[in-house]
């Protein structure tokens, strides 16, 4: 038997859970599948992971031992099903030196914008934008070089894009204007790096005293 107290306490709680039991069981159903899709996105973003992870492999071995098309599949299914990990951009640009290497340009210029639209750090992209520029230079296409490298970039970038422009310049026969390109350089070159400097100074002496 319960005393009257208590009896009035169950009354309470059975009219409390009357009233809001629904939207208690509701809400613990709701932060169960909560804790089961956050460990299912985990677990989903591990698999793709270590799948991409294979694939850049695959892509390594397939560049070190010089098999353009190997890279290029497995580059491609890199980018197709895992466009937002970090081996994607890496295995492009991969990927696009190895197709060049082989005398694909085709491939090589598709790979590298690829990775200035997509790639998910601007460090990437301007490497892309600086490999693009310099096969658009030996194919000639100086405007389409020159539009590249006069794109906004980081400091850190400023002294290989002033020496790429310098080339294309200087292959256009515009020696004065590649002068300055080639002196910017320097300027703007990292002054631990003595023997590309060095590199750049020989070009910059070529051209003596262009106008």
């Amino acid at each position: 038997m319960l005393d009257q107290d208590e009896q009035e306490r169950m009354d309470d709680l059975k009219s409390w859970w009357n009233q809001y039991g629904n939207a208690v069981l509701l809400g613990a159903v709701v932060f169960v599948a909560m804790l089961a899709g956050i460990q299912g996105w985990r677990y989903y973003q591990s698999s793709q992971r270590t799948q991409a992870a294979a694939l850049y492999d695959a892509l390594q071995n397939a560049a070190s031992l010089n098999d353009a098309k190997k890279a290029r599949e497995a580059a491609t299914a890199i980018m197709d099903q895992h466009p937002s990990t970090v081996y994607a951009a890496n295995a492009a640009l991969i990927s696009a030196r190895a197709n060049y290497e082989a005398g694909d340009a085709k491939s090589a210029k598709a790979q590298l914008q690829w990775v200035m639209e997509h790639a998910p750090e601007g460090a990437l992209r301007q490497i892309a934008g600086l490999r693009l520029a310099g096969v658009w230079l030996d194919d000639k296409n100086y405007a389409e070089a020159l539009k590249l490298l006069d794109a906004k970039h980081d400091d850190a970038f400023a002294g290989m894009y002033a020496d790429l422009k310098g080339d294309v310049l200087a292959a256009q026969g515009k020696l004065a204007e590649a002068r300055g390109a080639y002196t910017a350089a320097l300027a703007k070159s990292d002054a631990k790096s003595p023997a590309y400097r060095n590199f750049v100074q020989i070009k910059l002496d070529a051209l003596g005293d262009a106008k």
